[in-house]
């Protein structure tokens, strides 16, 4: 049985970004190409179904205008008080 990773948080924090890229005018492959991810990689992080390291959600949203910060509000607001993380463990 194949464990999902999408969460509230995760689609939350998918949606944001696509608000934010498509605001500033951008696709995601140009989003891609000026991050140095793939355009595949940002693909599956707007519909929830990538996880995303901090030092590229970093990089993300300097390029997208937005603070870090403000971007990890959103997963915070999304994400219920008794979530708990599934893992391989």
């Amino acid at each position: 049985m194949t464990k999902s990773i999408r969460s509230s948080g995760l689609l939350a924090l998918g949606n944001a970004l696509v608000e934010y890229r498509t605001t500033r005018g951008w696709s995601q492959r140009e989003l891609a190409r000026n991050t140095g991810l793939r355009q595949s990689f940002i693909a599956k992080l707007e519909k929830g179904l990538r996880r995303v390291d901090v030092v590229e959600l970093v990089v993300i949203s300097r390029l997208l205008g937005v603070s870090a910060v403000d971007l990890l509000s959103v997963v915070d607001a999304a994400t219920p008080q008794d979530h708990k993380i599934q893992g391989e463990g």
